[in-house]
């Protein structure tokens, strides 16, 4: 969606800066599942956003909009600063990311986000679960079993080996139960049998 209303601007000769923060393609990267890259300023630890963008006004840059992907790992300072991009530039800012983290909790980010932002919206396009259910829990994989405890980022995709960190969206059910897809179809093959007596 990031990319797309980027498009959509740039097509209409509307000019933006777009931020990102570890982003699964690399520093100052912005990506999508469908293998679309595009260039983007890293919203590294400690940045004040609100100056880099005056910064860049100042110097003759021209910015339009503002668009941030991975916006649960900015810092609640960093997600003020857009606010007041909006306040003080009269700028638009879109700003794009999840709320919780693997273990159910609000990334610092996303809270401060929803505590600020003039709108929310869910994407359109919903995310579902192995079992078909509408996914709203993200379970993070090491070595194929999902984890609840570690660090609340760390950088991983979820189309890594099994044996790497990687993530996969649930319903709340799965993830209360730690049921992968993988562990769902392990499950399925297992050559256990419920035992029979024969009369």
């Amino acid at each position: 969606m990031a990319l797309q209303i980027g498009h959509n601007r740039s097509a209409r000769g509307l000019q933006g800066v777009t931020f990102t923060r570890d982003d699964r393609a690399g520093e100052g990267k912005l990506s999508s599942r469908l293998g679309l890259v595009t260039e983007a300023v890293e919203a590294g630890e400690g940045m004040d956003l609100y100056a880099y963008l005056v910064a860049q006004l100042s110097q003759g840059g021209r910015a339009d909009h503002v668009i941030v992907d991975e916006a649960q790992f900015l810092e609640p300072d960093q997600i003020d600063q857009l606010a007041r991009i909006v306040d003080d530039l009269d700028m638009d800012v879109f700003a794009f990311g999840i709320t919780t983290d693997f273990r159910t909790k609000l990334f610092p980010g996303s809270q401060r986000l929803i505590e600020l932002a003039d709108r929310v919206e869910q994407l359109q396009v919903k995310a579902r679960c192995w079992c078909g259910a509408r996914a709203t829990h993200n379970a993070r994989t090491v070595d194929g079993e999902m984890v609840v405890e570690g660090a609340q980022v760390v950088v991983g995709d979820v189309n890594r080996p099994a044996e790497e960190i990687g993530y996969e969206v649930l319903c709340r059910r799965h993830h209360r139960r730690h049921m992968t897809s993988a562990a769902a179809h392990a499950g399925a093959l297992s050559p256990d049998v419920l035992p029979v007596n024969h009369a």
